[in-house]
């Protein structure tokens, strides 16, 4: 089956750009090898720069790849439609039309969407109504940054710049929900440390996504401890402001449960064990479809991240398949769940039709 997408991924736009348009032997030729030279570069990358020893140079290679073929196979696909739209113009004027907007297209987002990844993200305002919050808490700010995913591209400069604009904020909280970095501590470190320099009134919480439980997870829980951060690993800390009290849980993620770390796998009720009757519940639950046992548990308020709102358009459509919600604030019974489209990118280093956030949520009382 990967064999089968793999060459669907090739194949589509290689038939759309290259065969269809009819460019001559020569040009038929040169394109066909450079399909081919890409469709064998790109796996090989890939397992090179993502596999045990972690060569960045090809991870860098191998998600551009990626990211490159996505989009010329999503916009070959949609090209069908101007191909209709075309049916009096005469082949191959039609094919070539065709293949030259497809590619013009494609272009034009990859570059915009290579700047959107790379800049320092928007912050997205969010008030988030809580009736349990007592008045004290009534304008709580809570900045969240989750999905940051720092890799094969050094974002050293990108993670002070993020710091200081979540300093900026003056938030009472500060979270990251998980997908911290990809790799080792040692090799990551360099670009994670930046976020002790965060500042946050009365805490920073963090919790694990998927992708720690890909490398050092529990390695990942402890650098950030060392880094002044609270830990949420299946645990919450009691937060007072104006003789008004709220708890902040976290679990870990699923991925946990297979890991083979012991005490790793989400355990919503030891995070929520010392919970205090009638006290608003704030959740960081990794990803968003936790929030079936955060509904059950009575708790307020999830907040997720994981989607990245798709990252590179038309992938959410993949990604509705497996979760309940792309991004922003829902509702599941008596639960609100916030799911951010997370601050950073994972691979490719593009964001189409999905920009990245940092999350400023004001919670206001009844």
């Amino acid at each position: 089956m990967p064999l089968l997408a793999l060459l669907l991924l090739f194949t589509v736009p290689w038939w759309t750009l290259v065969l269809a348009p009819d460019w001559g032997t020569a040009g038929t030729i040169a394109g066909t090898a450079l399909f081919a030279l890409g469709l064998v570069t790109m796996p090989v990358a890939m397992v090179r720069g993502h596999g045990r020893r972690q060569r960045d140079g090809a991870a860098r290679l191998g998600d551009s790849l990626l990211a490159v073929i996505w989009v010329l196979f999503s916009w070959s696909i949609l090209s069908l439609v101007l191909r209709v739209a075309l049916l009096g113009v005469d082949d191959p004027a039609r094919s070539r039309i065709v293949a030259g907007a497809t590619a013009l297209v494609a272009a034009g987002l990859l570059v915009h969407g290579n700047r959107v990844a790379m800049r320092v993200p928007p912050v997205k305002a969010v008030d988030v109504v809580i009736p349990r919050l007592g008045p004290g808490l009534d304008g709580l700010r809570v900045a969240v940054l989750t999905d940051t995913h720092f890799g094969p591209i050094d974002r050293t400069k990108w993670s002070e710049d993020v710091v200081a604009a979540v300093n900026a904020l003056e938030a009472d909280v500060v979270c990251h929900a998980g997908d911290l970095a990809d790799g080792a501590v040692a090799k990551r470190r360099k670009q994670v440390d930046p976020l002790g320099g965060v500042q946050a009134g009365l805490g920073r919480f963090y919790i694990t996504g998927n992708h720690e439980y890909f490398g050092e997870a529990q390695a990942w829980l402890d650098h950030m401890e060392g880094l002044g951060w609270d830990i949420l690993h299946n645990r919450s800390t009691l937060l007072e402001r104006g003789g008004d009290r709220i708890l902040f849980a976290g679990i870990d993620d699923p991925t946990g449960t297979t890991s083979g770390l012991p005490g790793h796998g989400p355990d919503l009720a030891a995070a929520l064990a010392d919970r205090p009757d009638g006290v608003p519940v704030v959740l960081l639950a990794h990803q968003p479809k936790q929030v079936r046992q955060a509904r059950e548990a009575g708790v307020d308020l999830q907040i997720s991240g994981h989607t990245h709102g798709g990252q590179i358009w038309p992938f959410h459509l993949l990604v509705r398949f497996d979760q309940p919600t792309l991004s922003g604030l829902t509702r599941h019974g008596g639960t609100q769940l916030y799911n951010s489209r997370g601050t950073g990118f994972w691979g490719p280093p593009f964001r189409i039709f999905a920009p990245s956030e940092i999350t400023l949520l004001t919670l206001r009382s009844a």
